[in-house]
């Protein structure tokens, strides 16, 4: 029979609460789609999640971009970089990289937040449950980071007649490259 004391049991996992928060992405593998320059799908990957501590964030961060990502919450509608951008590239999440949105998605919705009507991939980004501010939405976050990006909502246009409604702070665009 293998038993553990119960002081080596604490010892054990006294080492676990103590691992940098760093160290944790090695421990979990998360699968994303993977997007070139040009916005070629290079199929799925295994990558680690991506765990840094309230001050690592801080320190990549602009103050609202921190706010936004971290602890979810919202820019001021028809304050960010992308609300009305036309430029033809890809939208990549501002803490990671992880590719979210092709420009070639993205349409005018009048809400003040750059929209979309999907994602690049779903397996980039997860959707949960929101009813925060007594409201009940779906909120999005980046699979790779946790990032907070914004909510998706069921008044787009066709073909998905989504609203993936993102705050810009969130999102780091790329012009397109040539193929």
């Amino acid at each position: 029979m293998n038993t553990m004391s119960r002081r080596g049991l604490l010892a054990a996992t006294s080492s676990l609460v103590l691992l940098p928060v760093s160290a944790l992405a090695a421990v979990q593998m998360v699968t994303v789609e993977n997007f070139s320059a040009a916005g070629k799908d290079l199929g799925a990957v295994k990558v680690s999640k991506v765990f840094k501590s309230e001050a690592e964030w801080k320190k990549t961060l602009s103050p609202l971009a921190f706010e936004v990502t971290r602890h979810a919450d919202t820019e001021q509608p028809f304050s960010g970089e992308y609300a009305e951008s036309k430029g033809d590239g890809l939208y990549r999440c501002i803490c990671c990289g992880t590719a979210l949105y092709d420009s070639r998605t993205k349409f005018e919705s009048g809400t003040g937040w750059p929209s979309f009507w999907q994602p690049i991939s779903k397996r980039n980004v997860v959707e949960t449950h929101d009813t925060s501010f007594l409201m009940d939405r779906t909120a999005i976050s980046c699979t790779r980071c946790d990032a907070h990006l914004g909510h998706v909502f069921d008044d787009g246009p066709k073909p998905t007649g989504l609203r993936y409604c993102m705050n810009s702070v969130a999102l780091k665009f790329y012009p397109r490259a040539r193929a």
